[in-house]
């Protein structure tokens, strides 16, 4: 017999999602995470971008007070403080969704999943804690998220120095003078326009049209 109904591989957004309603509609449900829950949206993504996002336009904003009526002088920002409230953001949801998966009697297994044939399906953990384990499950959910694109062939291949992934973009040393964003989607722009709001001289490099 199946250990469990319904094992989930990822706890982003997908995932997590997916594991409270399976609960909720009485399946007994386990999600396997080798991260951190919420995945790269809630840790790496969407969340702590808009969180550097409002710093940058509340900063912005101040060069507009004119226009209102407004003035005020020795504005500045304090970039350390904005990184670390991105990072408080982030880990705020990622301890909402450990809350969810508590209420909803969702075992937490923290490692990275391995997929084998059969029927239970078993699914093979290399926990972080170190050793591993073995579930068995009637149903297995694959929410495995995204990853940063590197392009190795031609030199692009994140160093977290001259050259960024999403992480390094998030959490970076210090304000860069310059750089360049390949790629307009959502999470791009959102890079861009936050360091633009800060001072940084952007550039965003897209193949398709706008």
């Amino acid at each position: 017999m199946a250990e469990f109904d319904l094992v989930v591989i990822g706890s982003g957004p997908g995932g997590y999602v997916a594991a409270i309603r399976a609960s909720q509609l009485g399946l007994k449900t386990a999600i396997v995470e080798r991260e951190s829950l919420g995945g790269i949206c809630l840790n790496w993504g969407c969340i702590p971008t808009k969180a550097l996002l409002k710093s940058g336009e509340k900063f912005e904003s101040l060069s507009h007070l004119k226009e209102y009526g407004l003035s005020a002088s020795g504005a500045a920002f304090d970039f350390d403080a904005i990184i670390q409230r991105s990072r408080g953001v982030a880990a705020t949801m990622n301890k909402g969704v450990a809350y969810l998966m508590k209420k909803n009697k969702i075992e937490v297994i923290e490692g990275s999943a391995k997929l084998e044939k059969g029927s239970p399906a078993k699914v093979v953990v290399a926990l972080k804690a170190g050793g591993s384990r073995t579930v068995e499950a009637k149903s297995v959910i694959l929410a495995l998220g995204a990853r940063a694109r590197s392009l190795p062939q031609i030199g692009l291949e994140a160093d977290g120095d001259k050259i960024w992934a999403y992480r390094e973009a998030l959490a970076p040393k210090k304000l860069p003078k310059s750089f360049v964003v390949i790629g307009s989607g959502a999470i791009g722009l959102e890079f861009a326009s936050f360091y633009r709001a800060l001072g940084s001289d952007v550039t965003v490099v897209e193949a398709v049209e706008r």
